[in-house]
């Protein structure tokens, strides 16, 4: 990651230093991953290219907690972008581990009690081993893409929109999806994109769609019976749903059991801790 990426997070650790009257900290530049030892002077905070980055977007930054920002010419700017296509607006949310994204101001992960790491660690936990070739449906921050790679053959992973990967290209936790040749990529909706892939091709299949308000149709009949085609027998797959406990949560996961079973899968069953179903075809 060539450009530094903060938050509030690292930016108070840095102020609280300056507070003190110390001349370096240790900071990380890349939201957790890695630290590094910098050094503080009287206009602000020196970084590794040898730009200094002032006390003024530092304070910003401190005060902006739902927001990442890269830092471009000594300046900050926030990792947010506009879609002219779903007409969202797409944001890096930070956390005291991975962030996650906002889409229209929803985040894509679990962050209450947990946090996106640990959230795809518990998706992908349900339908372990991940082998062979893997079909993540919608790429999001790229997490789910990466763990799968981490031991299946092949992962290839579906975004609707471009301007989730202008994040996901900001995001110090989301490289190894552009770095990792075992990572396809394909932009397209995935209703569609899967309705012209190959039958049998997938072991596994990780489900995670965005909330049904922003994307019904990933939640129908009609696509599940094309993921279940795509798929070979006796392979598994995860469906994200949310909250198994709120009204709306219980209402969705029933109807999405019974759409499933409706298809041809068989052992459809809810799994709580990762808010979601797993059945086998």
């Amino acid at each position: 990651m060539e450009q530094a990426v903060l938050s509030h997070y690292q930016a108070q650790q840095i102020l609280e230093a300056r507070q003190r009257g110390v001349e370096e900290v240790e900071v990380s530049l890349d939201l957790g991953l890695t630290k590094a030892r910098l050094i503080l002077l009287a206009d602000g905070l020196r970084l590794p290219d040898g730009k200094t980055l002032g006390w003024e977007p530092l304070e910003h930054i401190n005060d902006s907690g739902s927001s990442c920002f890269v830092i471009r010419d000594a300046g900050a700017q926030a990792i947010q972008f506009y879609s002219e296509l779903t007409q969202r607006i797409y944001s890096l949310y930070p956390t005291q581990a991975a962030p996650s994204m906002l889409v229209s101001g929803i985040p894509m992960h679990r962050i209450k009690g947990t946090d996106p790491h640990a959230d795809t660690l518990e998706k992908v936990r349900t339908i372990k081993p991940l082998v062979g070739q893997v079909l993540d449906t919608a790429t999001g921050l790229g997490y789910t893409a990466i763990q799968a790679a981490r031991t299946a053959e092949h992962v290839t992973t579906i975004e609707l929109d471009p301007a989730a990967l202008q994040v996901c290209r900001l995001n110090p936790w989301s490289q190894e999806l552009f770095d990792n040749p075992k990572i396809t990529q394909v932009i397209g909706d995935s209703f569609d994109v899967v309705a012209a892939m190959d039958s049998g091709r997938f072991t596994r299949v990780i489900h995670d769609p965005p909330a049904f308000s922003l994307a019904g149709d990933l939640y129908s009949g009609d696509f599940y019976r094309e993921l279940y085609r795509v798929m070979r027998n006796r392979s598994l797959i995860f469906h994200y749903i949310g909250d198994p406990e709120s009204k709306s949560g219980r209402s969705i996961t029933a109807g999405v059991i019974r759409r499933m079973e409706q298809v041809g899968f068989q052992q459809v069953r809810r799994v709580a801790r990762a808010f979601g179903v797993v059945a086998m075809k």
